[in-house]
């Protein structure tokens, strides 16, 4: 899959749980749709991309997530 899009769909999923004023809650939120919803692949995929210089236009819960979470999102 496009790492651009992916990220794109991190943002859309990440925006959703951003709303919540509770951090913790947020990152929760967001790292556990990950989990539960995108196959490992994806994750392994948007992780790469990040790590590989990529990730521009991610909202910070997303980058917060992969930096502090990222045992979490990989499979």
């Amino acid at each position: 899959m496009n790492p651009a899009k992916l990220g794109k769909m991190a943002n859309e999923i990440a925006a959703f749980f951003d709303a919540d004023p509770d951090r913790v809650v947020a990152m929760e939120g967001f790292v556990g749709h990950l989990r539960r919803f995108w196959d490992p692949r994806m994750r392994r995929e948007l992780l790469a991309w990040v790590d590989q210089g990529g990730g521009e236009g991610l909202l910070a819960l997303v980058r917060e997530a992969i930096q502090q979470r990222r045992s979490e999102i990989l499979p």
